[in-house]
């Protein structure tokens, strides 16, 4: 089988997709340089397939560190998760996220040409498209101009793969996501970061988990159905099989292909109805506060998924209760073993 490349392994996202390659049959390695996430994740992988797989405790932007992996194997194909992601933070600190996610990609797609990579999936995100006029989203929505740093860069990052890899024999995907949540179904893995959480459904189990004294909604007072801010949430392993998906179309594909598609359930849920969401599943009222609109939110977004439907034969499997009861159950296993 295929060797997969997966940067960010130890995060989120990335994590999740390594269980779902594994179990897939392909041979993995990972690099992480946990900023915001912990090698523990590694032992956590290992437990749910009951496999190893080779990992490097790796910075992108330290180039000649990640030539030596590239020496070291022979990589087929390339999953890039690695980036910072934290929206206000990016607004906070935008030279930090310029440097980390573009130099690290750059580097990155330098030594897939070098080394003669096969497959390239970037983990883009829908807020490259900016304040939307049109919902539902789909992979022909014009971009706007993007909303925070953060943003910005997941919009650099589809250029630099038109640019670098276009009119080469590097076969890629952009995959659009819209709002990764929930857990793995094993409750052994889920969302961990070393940072705080700024993400609604983490800050929910957090504040259920008695781990946050408030809970504040950002804004009720926008043009949406209650007022508050309207996302697609998608189910982290819903996620993580699109990947899998992704990589086996690129592989039956011809040389330099290069697509962007969506990965959303197609339907916007907005934050009240996911508190109300969690507070059915975990049996227990949620008291939260109104607080100010937040800079770089977007108000309203939702995807159109019809291509990765009909392109990868991607289905949803899981909705805002599964995502709701596997993070809960996730978070009361961080919180009993800490």
């Amino acid at each position: 089988m295929a060797t997969v490349l997966v940067t960010g392994g130890a995060g989120y996202i990335g994590s999740h997709t390594i269980i779902e390659l594994l179990e897939s049959g392909y041979d993995v390695i990972s690099v992480d340089n946990f900023v915001n996430s912990s090698a523990e994740t590694y032992e956590q992988i290992s437990k749910v397939c009951e496999k190893d797989f080779g990992h490097y405790p790796v910075d992108l932007c330290n180039k000649q560190d990640l030539k030596t992996i590239f020496d070291s194997n022979t990589i087929d194909g390339v999953i890039h998760f690695a980036a910072l992601k934290a929206v206000g933070e990016s607004v906070e600190q935008p030279s930090r996220y310029y440097r980390n996610n573009i130099t690290g990609m750059l580097n990155l797609l330098d030594l897939c040409l070098e080394y003669k990579v096969k497959q390239f999936i970037f983990s883009s995100s829908c807020s490259v498209y900016g304040n939307v006029t049109e919902l539902p989203v789909t992979e022909s929505t014009a971009m706007a101009a993007a909303q925070s740093p953060y943003a910005y860069t997941k919009q650099v990052g589809e250029r630099l793969l038109s640019d670098i890899l276009g009119g080469t024999s590097v076969s890629n995907i952009s995959l659009r996501y819209f709002n990764p949540a929930g857990a793995h179904p094993s409750g052994e893995i889920g969302e961990s970061p070393i940072n705080k959480a700024l993400n609604l459904i983490p800050v929910i189990t957090e504040f259920a988990a008695k781990k946050r004294n408030s809970l504040t909604i950002h804004g009720n007072d926008y043009d949406t159905r209650d007022g508050t801010c309207v996302r697609d949430y998608i189910h982290v392993v819903d996620l993580a099989k699109a990947h899998v998906l992704a990589l086996q179309f690129l592989e039956k594909s011809e040389q330099g292909l290069t697509e962007i598609i969506n990965l959303g359930i197609g339907d916007g849920v907005t934050v009240l109805e996911a508190i109300n969401a969690f507070e059915k599943v975990a049996s227990m009222n949620i008291n939260y506060e109104i607080g100010p609109r937040r800079e770089g939110d977007v108000v309203s977004i939702f995807a159109d998924k019809t291509k990765a439907s009909e392109l990868l034969g991607w289905q949803p499997q899981f909705g805002i209760s599964d995502i709701m009861s596997t993070a809960w159950k996730w978070e009361q296993k961080r919180t009993s073993e800490h």
